[in-house]
């Protein structure tokens, strides 16, 4: 079955022009101009991947706003932004609100393709099993790479694709430290050092708002982080 892209832009020529790139990709893309659309239609089915602009219609930050909705509807979900704003500022509000990335607008159709190709190899890659079971066990940890499902203590802990995809490259070798370099590649959607140290930071509260010793994720200062058991 092919996976199904959505596609939240209000712009009606630059949403034509990612469906086409998309559908040529071999993917069924389905499109929105606003968050109220979007959403009514997910309510009914979540799409496999959700590309969404910031600024929808009337609505400046309408983009957050969905992201925070599909957020409660799916922890794994991959989201992207896809904006002409290079913010900073917007880039790390995406980011702490648990999307999988932020693109600006002037990356190119074949560039933005190759991502989400990726990305969804990654998806691919980390469901196959690693081990004999799909299952990693690290002390409190639990990994289901089948369900993308974190355990700590036996409380799920609801992480994004990308906070799953650092959590198992780091759990796989406790101990040893991984360089945000390793980490990008991990997690194949992420770009610079900012990006990596949202992710960690967000990661740990969670598990933290579990367990508020929790400790397990450690900083190696000026070289990266690691697990430990």
């Amino acid at each position: 079955m092919k996976r199904l892209v959505a596609i939240v832009e209000d712009e009606p020529a630059i949403r034509d022009n990612y469906a086409a790139a998309f559908t040529r990709e071999g993917y069924t893309v389905r499109t929105y101009g606003n968050r109220s659309e979007a959403m009514a239609a997910f309510a009914a089915r979540l799409p496999d991947l959700a590309v969404i602009d910031i600024s929808l219609q009337e609505e400046p930050e309408g983009g957050f706003e969905l992201c925070r909705q599909l957020r409660a509807m799916s922890a794994e979900l991959p989201i992207i932004f896809l904006t002409a704003r290079d913010s900073e500022l917007d880039a790390v509000s995406g980011l702490r609100l648990g999307a999988d990335d932020f693109l600006t607008k002037d990356l190119s159709l074949p560039h933005l393709t190759a991502r989400v190709n990726a990305l969804f190899r990654r998806i691919d890659a980390l469901r196959r099993p690693h081990e004999p079971s799909d299952v990693l066990r690290r002390g409190p940890l639990t990994l289901d790479t089948e369900r993308m499902q974190a355990l700590w203590n036996g409380q799920v802990v609801l992480l994004s694709l990308t906070e799953f995809w650092i959590v198992h490259a780091l759990a796989r070798h406790p101990g040893h430290v991984r360089n945000r370099q390793q980490l990008m590649d991990a997690a194949s959607v992420v770009l610079d050092d900012n990006t990596i140290t949202s992710h960690v930071k967000r990661i740990r509260r969670k598990f933290q708002a579990l367990d508020p010793g929790f400790d397990a994720l450690q900083t190696v200062y000026g070289m990266g982080y690691r697990w430990v058991e």
